[in-house]
């Protein structure tokens, strides 16, 4: 008895291991991704209008600027259709540091693209080029790292919704690096300043290359392997089976996706235009955010295990509805004791949902199939909220001069956030590990 126990704790321990360094694989790599993909999202919003599009009138150069900045977001689907091809054929690990060199490469390009001073209106198209690569390694990033994380944990119940959470722990780790760099290095010379953090990220991306490197295959897409049931075209195939999933996963994301934009990016504009707040001063309102949200992304994603997933995901997507309004009451006071308190509360609001969310995504496809829909489910909505989300705020601002008209397009992408997680199923307790097309057969009476 005690031989056979000591035989079990050897083999737990080796998995054990290797979940922890899932984990901290898929938070870091994910928090570098981020890094480079807000870090230009910071630069277009503050800088690349009077870098790349000066003969522009201020609106006309911030949208333009803006528009290579949604370029990113169009090309995600096209990454999670590419790498969530291979990494349904072969493997999560290697599709991670394809994507993780993909997106280090261009970021460092970034850094070295010359102005509209220099050559014209080509330094817009070099940066546009460079922002779709991008956007295609982002699209492939996510889906990878959130199997890498949940994929190691126990297939059936246990804590997948708090190991989901850690790539999601990425997105505010990459927005304070990369808001911090670009505070820290834009002021030091007009040229060159701004160009620093970008070629930071080739020392970031080696570190989370070494990282990677040390982690083996999910033991999902090792049964695969061996049972020889990796799809030949997964992509194909998951659309053709579970086309709802993905349209649902795509909704689902509209009331988180849209407003984190706004909280996050179209604030950096709005607070220093509209309500003349020093840039320094909203950068740090925002960073203070970003670092509650490292404790309530992880939160949320645990109360999820306890709750289920649909349930504090509905209740996120209500409460988001319900700040849509206020959110911007306490901006426009510009008081800053308020406009802090609305920078800041905005995101454990929004961690309500994006805590739980990946797990919820990816637990709606099942293995062979599942980093092709769920990196395809999440990414569309990059193209129908999260890229547009900026451009359609200063829109709406410029057309109807209130940013009441914003808080209604906010509530509105919540109501349909609450619809989709209603219509999703919660696959919380299903064992993750087992192909559910095999459980609905195998639950169906012999003979």
């Amino acid at each position: 008895m005690a031989e056979g126990a000591s035989v079990s704790k050897a083999t737990q321990d080796p998995d054990r291991r290797q979940l922890t360094r899932a984990v901290i694989a898929s938070a870091v790599g994910t928090s570098i991704e981020w890094y480079d993909f807000f870090l230009y999202g910071f630069a277009a919003t503050t800088i690349f209008a009077q870098l790349f599009f000066p003969e522009q009138d201020e609106t006309s150069g911030l949208l333009l600027s803006l528009a290579t900045y949604f370029g990113g977001f169009a090309a995600r689907p096209i990454g999670a259709a590419i790498f969530g091809h291979y990494g349904d054929r072969i493997g999560r690990k290697a599709t991670l540091i394809i994507t993780l060199l993909t997106m280090g490469i261009a970021t460092t390009l970034v850094g070295l693209v010359p102005t509209y001073a220099q050559i014209g209106i080509w330094g817009g198209v070099l940066l546009t080029i460079l922002r779709l690569l991008q956007g295609i390694a982002v699209g492939g990033e996510w889906g990878g790292s959130v199997l890498l994380s949940t994929e190691w944990g126990k297939s059936r119940g246990g804590l997948r919704g708090f190991l989901g959470s850690w790539p999601q722990f990425g997105v505010p780790v990459g927005l304070v690096l990369g808001y911090s760099a670009l505070a820290v290095f834009e002021p030091m010379h007009p040229y060159w300043g701004w160009r620093i953090p970008f070629l930071l990220s080739i020392v970031m991306v080696a570190i989370g290359l070494w990282i990677r490197l040390g982690i083996l295959e999910t033991p999902v897409f090792s049964k695969l392997l061996e049972r020889n049931q990796v799809e030949r075209v997964p992509v194909k195939e998951v659309i053709v089976r579970n086309w709802r999933e993905i349209i649902l996963s795509a909704l689902l994301r509209t009331g988180q996706q849209a407003p984190f934009y706004i909280f996050t990016v179209f604030i950096l504009s709005y607070a220093t235009t509209e309500l003349d707040i020093p840039r320094s001063q909203v950068n740090t309102y925002v960073i203070v955010g970003a670092l509650v949200s490292m404790v309530t992304v992880p939160f949320w994603g645990w109360m999820s295990d306890k709750i289920g997933r649909r349930r504090i995901y509905s209740i996120g997507a209500l409460v988001m509805l319900a700040w849509s309004f206020p959110y911007f009451m306490l901006l426009d006071t510009k008081v800053p004791a308020l406009v802090f308190l609305a920078i800041v509360l905005a995101w454990p609001i929004h961690d309500m949902q994006y805590g739980p969310q990946a797990t919820f995504i990816a637990e709606s496809f099942t293995g062979r199939l599942r980093y092709s829909g769920a990196s395809l489910g999440y990414q569309l909505a990059s193209v129908t909220a999260g890229g547009p989300a900026p451009l359609i705020a200063v829109y709406l601002m410029s057309q109807f001069g209130t940013s009441m008209a914003i808080g209604a397009y906010m509530a509105v992408c919540a109501l349909i956030s609450f619809v989709a997680a209603r219509m999703l199923k919660d696959r919380s307790h299903v064992d993750y590990a087992v192909e559910y097309d095999e459980e609905s057969t195998s639950k169906q009476p012999a003979g």
